[in-house]
Order: structure tokens, then sequence, then C-alpha cells
């Protein structure tokens, strides 16, 4: 059987690479450079090269050695743009101040060095209005990729969480657009509906949750049930910094609705302080195992049972889901076969 060779650009826990794995792609290295990620990722693709460190310190000769002459079939990445994220924004952090936004030169670079037959990356929407992003389409562009990018709905191609993404593709081998929705609703109760309790699981991850105050869990068993939230309270649940007018996200201490998607799963996704993150039913925030479900992982997936749960909700929040990453990916095997490469 021939193989489609990918590789994955800053990985984190490997929410891209499943959805590649899964697709039918051969992702024969990966790179990232926070020891949380690499540890999860390696639990769960032990046969990929994975590259710990500074992306700009590697010589993507290295990686010509892994592909031993045979084509690279998809370059894929996920350049940790956080300058260009509307929460980012919002908090009137100027993106440029943002190291990290450099980063897509590096795929950039990486694309002219290993000359994939084709191309994906996927960032925040708010990247498309900055110079470095354009500059980047403007190079792929001349390299021959013909880049269509455009911002998507997640929850359109099944995924049960409100979440934008921005998304491009390009190809060597002739026209490759975007995939289009699956139409396909995924709901909270869909994912999590039928998860085993907490006191039953033999998970370690499903037993990952906040613990709160006395004071906070009376608010959190005031909370309705399905869908309620912190404007549902009385007065005299109200936090102090919640009484001005203006002030405070409406969806923090927010429980999830059964029958609906979630709100976007974050790196807080285990903190209601942070988020719409209660359970809709159960006086708690969801576990990690819940969020990783809502993210799509499958129940199986692993992470490092060392680290905090601070670490393990950011490795669940960063990444792509890996069923948004499954279906664009068999879109772009589809081209590649289609093309006879």
């Amino acid at each position: 059987m021939k193989k489609y060779l990918a590789i994955d650009l800053f990985s984190g826990c490997g929410g891209l690479s499943e959805g590649l794995r899964t697709a039918g792609f051969n992702v024969v290295a990966a790179f990232d450079n926070d020891p949380d990620s690499i540890a999860a990722y390696r639990l769960n693709h032990p046969d990929t090269k994975v590259f710990e460190g500074d992306i700009r310190d590697v010589d993507t000769t290295s990686i010509r050695e892994i592909l031993q002459g045979n084509p690279l079939h998809l370059l894929a990445g996920c350049p940790p743009c956080q300058g260009f994220s509307s929460m980012r924004r919002l908090n009137k952090k100027r993106s440029k101040r943002d190291s990290r936004n450099n980063l897509i030169l590096e795929y950039l670079r990486f694309v002219k060095e290993l000359n994939p037959l084709t191309i994906m990356l996927e960032n925040v929407p708010g990247l498309v209005n900055y110079k470095l992003f354009k500059y980047v389409v403007r190079e792929l562009r001349g390299l021959g990729y013909n880049p269509k990018y455009r911002p998507v709905s997640i929850q359109k191609y099944g995924i049960p969480q409100r979440r934008k993404r921005l998304v491009l593709v390009g190809s060597l081998l002739g026209n490759l657009e975007i995939a289009e929705a699956t139409g396909e609703k995924v709901t909270v109760r869909d994912m999590i509906g039928h998860i085993e309790a907490i006191y039953k699981t033999k998970d370690p991850i499903h037993r990952i949750v906040a613990s709160h105050t006395p004071e906070v869990m009376k608010r959190i068993m005031a909370t309705p049930k399905n869908g309620g939230s912190r404007t549902d309270l009385p007065k005299e649940y109200e936090l102090e910094c919640h009484k001005e007018v203006g002030v405070g996200f409406k969806d923090v201490y927010g429980r999830l609705r059964w029958d609906d998607y979630s709100s976007t799963i974050t790196g807080g996704c285990l903190n209601p302080s942070k988020g719409r993150f209660l359970h809709p039913q159960k006086n708690r925030a969801i576990t990690a195992r819940e969020a990783a479900l809502l993210q799509t992982f499958p129940k199986k997936y692993k992470f490092p049972a060392e680290i905090s749960k601070t670490s393990i909700s950011l490795l669940i929040g960063n990444a792509l889901p890996p069923k948004f990453s499954y279906v664009q990916s068999v879109h772009i095997l589809k081209h590649l076969k289609a093309s006879g490469k």
C-alpha cells in the first residue's frame, strides 16, 4: 500500500497528527518546544520522530534524511500566533509584541526547503489581517501553491463546540479547495452524555476536575441545569468583580447545554471562572477527559498523569480538534490520489 507522508509543525499534544493519521497519512516528523506537549504526543504517536526545541534551530537536512528521497505529501501546522487572537486583542496586548507571531515564517521556511506537494495551515481567524500572513500568502503563491484560505466554523464539520478557525490549503498538483462543511451536528450530550461517573471511572484523566470553596459550590449548585449562567443567580451570589456594569464575561460559571454545541474549549477549560465550563447537570466543572472528548480526542487518548491540572488544561484547549483535522486531511488525501501522486 502506498504511504502518504506528512509532517506536523507546532504539533502540541497531537490533535492535528491524530486527524492526519486517522485519515491515512503517515506522520513521519513532528515539532514542538513544550515538554508536556511532547510527552503527550509521544504517548500517542510513538512511531513519529519528534523534534524537541526551538523550530528556528532545526536544519531541514535532518528531515530529508527521514524522507529518504520520498516526496513529502503534506506539510501541516498550526503556528502559535496567540498575539493575533481576539482574546489577546480584547486585553489590548498588541500582536507585534508577541515573538511567537514570527513563527509563521518558519512554516514558510519549511515549505521552501522541503517542497511538499500539498500544504495545510490552521490558525485563529484574526491572522488574515496581519502583514506577516499576507507576506506568507504572497510567497506561497509565488512558489506555485495557489493558496486558498478562509475562516470556517468548526461546528459545521461535526465538532461539538462553537469555534472559528482559519484554514489555508495549497497544492503544487492543481487546484485544492478547503474541505466543505459536512453538516453533521454533534452535541455535548453526544460526546459526554454517557461517560461513566467520576467515582466509578478507572480513567485517571476523567478524575481530573476542579475543586472549589464552599462559597463557590453554593453558587454552582444554584446555577440552573442545562445552560444556566451567573446572570440567572440571585444577587446574593453575585461576585464583587461582576457588580460593576459592563464588567466580566457573562459565560463564566455558566453550564453547558446538553443538546447544543459547547462553548470554545480553551486553555482554561477546567476552570469555570474562565468560561462556560460547568457540567450541564452535575454540580462540578467538566473533567479533563470530558474537555478532551469535546475537542474530539478519542476516549483512550493519553495525557501525562504527572503534569499539573493547569498544564493538561492548556494541552487540551490549545489543540486542533482531531476530527476537524481528519475532515481536512481526508479531503487533501483524495486530491493527492486523484493526481496520481
